[in-house]
């Protein structure tokens, strides 16, 4: 059977060097520093936000619900701080999360002012936030891609 690669492994081949740099120009910026903290702080406002608005008692759908996600959303913030290049791709999660967080209170039909306004903003937040890394990922796969290979040496 004949070698289908000159390379023994994968972390040899000079792409996933380059996908490497790619990812740590981007997590390297400002811009990616600014939203991975406001990830956090809208994760753990998420997850507290129950016991400050004190719908805890009166919603307990929603204050498990949003406990839960708030933790999900502040793993996948330390995970973008901590391992930007495999965890980028979850800022699609952060989207839905997002999403799910403002139709929370209907879907569970506990509904009233606090907690529709709290979920409201904090939803709307957590998706704006995920659209941007997002945003950030495509930007990145977009530079990736105007850059020329290097002619093969013969």
């Amino acid at each position: 059977m004949s070698e289908v690669s000159d390379y023994r492994t994968i972390s040899e081949h000079p792409d996933v060097a380059e996908m490497r740099q790619r990812y740590e120009r981007i997590t390297a910026s400002g811009q990616a520093s600014v939203i991975d903290g406001l990830v956090l702080l809208a994760g753990a406002w998420l997850a507290i936000s129950p016991w400050i608005v004190h719908f805890n008692t009166s919603a307990p759908s929603v204050t498990i619900n949003n406990l839960i996600l708030g933790v999900m959303v502040s793993v996948i913030a330390l995970g973008l701080t901590w391992a930007p290049a495999r965890m980028y791709r979850l800022s699609w999660a952060m989207t839905a999360i997002g999403v799910w967080v403002i139709i929370a209170p209907f879907v569970t039909r506990q509904v009233s002012a606090g907690v529709v306004w709290t979920n409201a903003v904090t939803g709307a937040v957590t998706l704006l936030l995920g659209l941007a890394a997002v945003g950030m990922l495509f930007s990145a796969a977009r530079t990736g891609s105007r850059q020329t290979p290097a002619a093969p040496s013969r």
